[in-house]
């Protein structure tokens, strides 16, 4: 090992998630009406109703592809009686799907941000920024899937990153890190990891921040109160009270 390995895999994830844990605090606290998607969708509806749920149900099963595969040891998913074969065909055969479904989602995100004229005005240098590296970490996570299934498909074995990259990251947690276990990764999940690090860094300053949000407040805001025209009220340009919802 050399003192990069040191570096990014023993140093660099405590930095990033400091800037993860402060950065959206400090968001929180000083840019409480910033803290928004910053809808477009009165500029542009047709192809948003396409693109956004394409890309956050094919995020929403990465996510919980990542959280299965990082936070969960092989022994345990084998204790249960799920073996590595089944696992590893599952997790391909989700993972190519799900990727598939993000990249071409994000991919129509940008193509209606950059040829609607009203939403590409409202873009800012910060969003392209964001864009550039979300799609960077789809574009390497999904290399790697393809790169498992192209070995299997060939005869070979496919890096197990559950022996790696999982080990490693579960190890941040409790301030041990396994820099030897991801150094011995290959090339492709290193970078997908510098490029997941690098978008966990930019997240607090840009609209992904929404992530952290969940509607709790309306389950437990008043009733809207809704109150009928005064029949009593008669103006020259007072229409007739009719019933049901016109």
């Amino acid at each position: 090992m050399t003192w990069l390995d040191y570096a990014l895999w023993g140093v660099l994830p405590y930095l990033v998630l400091l800037v993860l844990v402060g950065g959206t605090v400090w968001r929180y606290r000083y840019d409480r009406f910033g803290w928004t998607t910053r809808s477009s969708q009165l500029y542009e509806s047709r192809l948003l109703r396409i693109a956004s749920p394409m890309f956050h149900f094919g995020l929403l099963v990465v996510i919980v592809g990542h959280v299965i595969g990082l936070l969960i040891p092989k022994s345990w998913t084998e204790a249960v009686g799920i073996p590595e074969s089944a696992y590893h065909l599952t997790a391909l055969s989700l993972g190519i799907v799900a990727g598939v479904c993000t990249l071409g989602g994000i991919a129509l995100l940008i193509w209606r941000r950059r040829t609607t004229g009203p939403v590409f005005s409202a873009t800012t240098v910060n969003d392209k920024i964001m864009y550039l590296v979300l799609t960077m970490a789809i574009v390497a996570g999904l290399a790697t899937t393809l790169l498992s299934a192209g070995a299997d498909l060939t005869g070979g074995h496919g890096h197990d990153y559950r022996e790696t990259v999982s080990v490693w990251f579960r190890s941040i947690w409790i301030l041990q890190p396994d820099v030897a276990a991801m150094a011995a990764s290959t090339f492709a999940f290193k970078l997908h990891v510098v490029i997941g690090l690098a978008l966990f860094t930019l997240l607090p300053f840009t609209r992904l921040v929404h992530a952290f949000t969940a509607p709790v407040g309306y389950l437990f805001r008043p009733y809207v109160v809704y109150r009928a025209r005064d029949p009593r009220s008669t103006t020259r340009t007072s229409r007739p009270i009719r019933r049901g919802w016109g």
